[in-house]
């Protein structure tokens, strides 16, 4: 499967097994940024609910790029 590449306008080239290691990536990474962020807003003062919350999705979505370039630069090694 190494042979696979799918190509979107040239402008993002991946593979199966680069998204199958962003994807495992992401379970630790994107965790630990949302576990920061929600620690974050808690020392910030924002300790309702809806708080911990917001920290908690954005913390996951900025995990999404951050997995992506660490999987990128771990495939292209």
């Amino acid at each position: 499967m190494d042979g696979y590449r799918i190509s979107v306008t040239g402008l993002l080239n991946w593979s199966i097994p680069m998204l199958r290691l962003a994807s495992i990536l992401y379970s630790l990474i994107g965790t630990t940024l949302a576990g920061s962020a929600i620690v974050f807003a808690l020392v910030a003062g924002h300790d309702d609910a809806q708080g911990i919350i917001w920290a908690a999705v954005i913390g996951g979505l900025a995990g999404l790029p951050v997995a992506w370039l660490v999987a990128r630069r771990l495939y292209d090694a």
